[in-house]
């Protein structure tokens, strides 16, 4: 994989039929549905069955399990990810064929033609950060178009074509996705280098994010500047004349949250832009979670929304899976998932979860422990950073650690899970255990946990079946029977 270069596009509902490949990835299938949504033939395939297939399949799009040339049919566009590779058969018989072949940029880039694009950017908080301006433009009323990169807990979807003339998406720095998109506000959340392999050094990663945020269709870049990165560059902005609104918690931050405190399951605080203030409550845990609605909050008072028509829709806001998910409470022991893969991201998940166990504790006088499950994904990423993984996973009493979900890229000679659980024990991690077959996690979580714990499991990889396989186990112990 590369980085992709910016292509000319044209409206989405010109280009059909369309056929995407790996239809049924997490960046993919929002985007088929919204193409089937305008009316355009949609056809996709993905390497096997799934429930996400069987979806799309009741959404009227022809979905295969395997991919063969012959499923183009009359395809006139192609999607692909960056995942799919040359000698994918479908692949080569757009090439022969002469095809319009696009990246799933370019397609969802063809959606927002007309529209008030929102590009939410960042190394991380971008997928929580786009689902809350979605859902906040969405309850004021301003009915917005939206593809997130993961689903909403109330409807369960990812996407959805609204009448509004704004289009909220997330938008991807991992191989150049951002610089296709029409943006006339650009967020950025956090800017720490990430997906080297793609961008070569940290400078070049860097480079990128002032590239997208001064994109020609750029009016608007809404910045954290908690983050040094993002701070940086919200500096660099604004002495080369770009319009910026700085959120955070920082003093000189214009979109500011002031007084955090948790409540139960979320999180409290004043937030304050000019002559407008007054409290947040959100129905998610953590501090990244009040900054992440700052951004949200900025961007609907450019799209229009009054200070208190912004804070009543965001406090609507319920999360979206694989963040901060709880799959089960069972037997005195709460289970929660996270999708959070880099060191940040799994810094910000485990102080959200040491909050939880700390309230868990005091509500029932137990002495629960925070138990983390982390699947490092991506060779190139655990190459890295395992390190910074490692030290990262001293935030827990016990740190359960799985091998690398390779995903996309081909085995690398000595890169393994056990590079973490060496570096956690280098750091002074507590008490750490290396599980290598992720089928075997759930029985090892089991035998570990006691009532009161509290276990997340971390990565953007498989791991989320973990949770749900856990949760019958927990099921059959003697706790879990007590009336």
């Amino acid at each position: 994989m590369s980085l992709l270069t910016p292509v000319e596009v044209q409206p989405a509902a010109e280009v059909g039929p369309v056929h995407f490949i790996a239809i049924g990835g997490s960046g993919m299938n929002g985007i088929a549905r919204l193409y089937a949504k305008l009316g355009v033939p949609v056809s996709g395939s993905d390497r096997s069955e799934s429930a996400t297939l069987d979806a799309l399949r009741e959404a009227g799009i022809t979905c295969y399990a395997g991919h063969e040339a012959s499923q183009l049919g009359d395809a006139r566009t192609v999607v692909i990810s960056s995942a799919i590779r040359e000698d994918n058969p479908e692949l080569a018989e757009a090439r022969r064929r002469g095809l319009r072949v696009w990246h799933r940029s370019a397609a969802l880039a063809a959606l927002m033609l007309g529209k008030r694009g929102v590009s939410i950017a960042g190394t991380h908080g971008k997928t929580t950060t786009t689902a809350m301006t979605a859902v906040m433009l969405h309850e004021a009323g301003a009915d917005p178009s939206y593809v997130i990169g993961g689903k909403l807990a109330t409807t369960k979807a990812s996407s959805d074509l609204g009448s509004g003339d704004a289009f909220v998406i997330e938008a991807d720095e991992s191989d150049g996705s951002f610089l296709q998109y029409p943006t006339q506000i650009a967020i950025i959340t956090s800017l720490e280098p990430d997906h080297l392999v793609n961008w070569g050094t940290p400078e070049a990663y860097t480079e990128g994010y002032h590239t997208f945020a001064t994109l020609p269709s750029v009016a608007w870049v809404i910045i954290n500047v908690d983050d040094p990165g993002s701070r940086e560059l919200a500096d660099r902005l604004r002495a080369e004349g770009r319009q910026v609104i700085r959120y955070g918690f920082s003093e000189d931050a214009d979109v500011r949250v002031t007084d955090a405190r948790p409540t139960g399951n979320g999180i409290a605080g004043i937030l304050t832009y000019g002559q407008d203030s007054g409290p947040l409550e959100l129905r998610v845990p953590g501090d990244h979670n009040l900054s992440n609605a700052s951004a949200a909050y900025a961007a609907g008072r450019l799209l229009g929304l009054g200070h208190r028509e912004a804070v009543a829709a965001l406090q609507r806001f319920e999360g979206t899976l694989r963040r901060f998910q709880l799959i089960t409470d069972t037997a005195g022991i709460r289970v929660y998932d996270d999708y959070a893969h880099h060191p940040t991201e799994i810094r910000a998940a485990l102080s959200a979860a040491r909050h939880a166990t700390v309230a868990g504790n005091e509500a029932t006088g137990l002495e629960g422990r925070l138990i983390a499950c982390f699947q490092p994904h991506l060779y190139s990423r655990t190459a890295d950073f395992y390190e910074e993984f490692g030290d990262v996973m001293t935030l827990a009493d016990v740190a359960v650690i799985n091998d690398v979900c390779g995903d996309r890229e081909d085995p690398v000679p000595g890169v393994t899970g056990q590079l973490v659980v060496d570096a956690a024990r280098r750091h002074g991690a507590r008490e750490v255990h290396y599980v290598v077959d992720k089928y075997d996690l759930p029985a090892a979580l089991n035998q570990i946990a006691r009532p009161g714990d509290l276990i997340i499991t971390l990565g953007c990889g498989d791991v989320t079946i973990v949770g749900p396989l856990l949760a019958p186990l927990l099921a059959q112990r003697p706790e879990a029977q007590v009336s």
